[in-house]
């Protein structure tokens, strides 16, 4: 069956934006309460206590009202002044973009950049410091979405956090689909969201703050305030005795409300397995296939995506349009330098169970074998299934 092209594909398996939860939609629906209805209030601090117990915290986390690529520039616009000397950790796309908002609000930046198929070794990241001790704050992308590729941020972190530097971690497309914490991997700030592993639409950032990391952000007159940036502005307003700085987002509270009552009910260990159980069985039926996994180790690859190398001869873009054409699957296109080499399979939220692992093989398969490839595709979906009943 041919899809027009604006037909809505029947699976999307993509990086992000994610499908939601049924739940979470039907909670967008909840009635948008007035933000200074003592009812919306104290609902508004009863989801940030879930999202506090979720992130395993001592203290509150904030919720940015926008997407976290805002609460990434937040981080950098708060954190960073212009004495410090930057240490910007880039394994791909996303871990280089942070070093030019790093640049922007301090001139000195160093950075450890490795090919983008690869993880930063924390060991390089010692020696770094060890050579310029100079360094006061470290940036680093848990999860380089791009590249399918995940980084030691718990090793990075205690390295970091000896030599007495702040960390900022990206963990927008982790959180949630593996075991990742703020305080595990010792984040002064710590970024992620409800778009991607806990299966809510795009609109919030939230974001752990570290104690020293509110005393650093107070003293940076640099810092926004009074600003859609500001986080300083927003630490109190997890408190129901407090007043927002601006209307927040009510609908996606609503929505964010119900994705953390998933989590936490079906248990984040539960949550983490699947994804990871997903990912296993999509890499173990694409290689059975005899496609290859951009990511230059399976140690370092994503349980929350998969990113596929592009065969040789094959244009990727025709790949993906066949993909949805024929079969109604959606995935998502590498970005940056990787834009064209690789095809990118997420496993987030609600499509990180294992059926979706034989949806995404039959899709790729059958679009690149269309595309002129002599591709086995059952025997990369038997390939998957072994690896799912091993686990049942």
């Amino acid at each position: 069956m041919r899809y027009p092209d604006h037909a809505e594909p029947v699976i999307t398996l993509t990086a992000g934006p994610v499908n939601a939860y049924p739940d979470v939609l039907r909670g967008l629906g909840r009635t948008v309460l007035y933000d200074y209805d003592p009812a919306f209030q104290l609902f508004y601090e009863k989801v940030i206590g879930k999202a506090q117990k979720a992130m395993r915290l001592s203290n509150k986390p904030v919720v940015l009202h926008g997407e976290p690529v805002m609460g990434l520039e937040a981080a950098a616009a708060s954190l960073i002044s212009r004495d410090d000397v930057v240490l910007n950790l880039a394994s791909g796309v996303y871990g280089k973009g942070f070093g030019y908002w790093a640049k922007r609000y301090s001139p000195n930046l160093l950075e450890i950049e490795v090919p983008y198929n690869e993880a930063i070794d924390p060991q390089s990241v010692a020696d770094m410091l060890k050579s310029h001790p100079e360094i006061t704050v470290v940036s680093v992308c848990h999860h380089d979405t791009p590249s399918g590729t995940i980084n030691p941020i718990d090793e990075i972190g205690a390295i970091v956090s000896a030599h007495g530097g702040y960390l900022i971690v990206d963990a927008v497309s982790s959180f949630g689909g593996m075991k990742t914490h703020p305080e595990d991997c010792k984040a002064d700030i710590y970024v992620t969201g409800p778009n991607k592993c806990l299966g809510a639409p795009p609109g919030l950032t939230l974001m752990s703050v570290s104690d020293r990391a509110w005393t650093r952000m107070k003293a940076n007159s640099a810092a926004p305030r009074a600003s859609v940036l500001s986080i300083l502005d927003w630490e109190h307003a997890w408190s129901k005795e407090k007043p927002f700085p601006f209307t927040p987002s009510v609908a996606e509270m609503n929505g964010l409300d119900v994705a953390l009552d998933l989590y936490l009910n079906e248990g984040p260990e539960a949550v983490w397995a699947r994804h990871a159980l997903t990912a296993k069985a999509t890499r173990a039926g694409a290689q059975a296939m005899g496609l290859s996994i951009w990511a230059a180790n399976e140690k370092i690859a994503s349980p929350t995506t998969t990113a596929i190398r592009t065969p040789d001869g094959v244009d990727e873009k025709a790949l993906r349009q066949a993909a949805r054409e024929r079969y109604g699957v959606v995935f998502s296109s590498g970005r940056g330098e990787t834009l064209g080499k690789l095809t990118r399979i997420g496993h987030m939220g609600p499509t990180a169970q294992p059926i979706y692992a034989i949806a995404a093989l039959t899709a790729l398969g059958g679009a690149l074998n269309a595309a002129g490839q002599k591709l086995q595709v059952g025997k990369g979906i038997e390939a998957a299934l072994a690896v799912i009943d091993a686990d049942a």
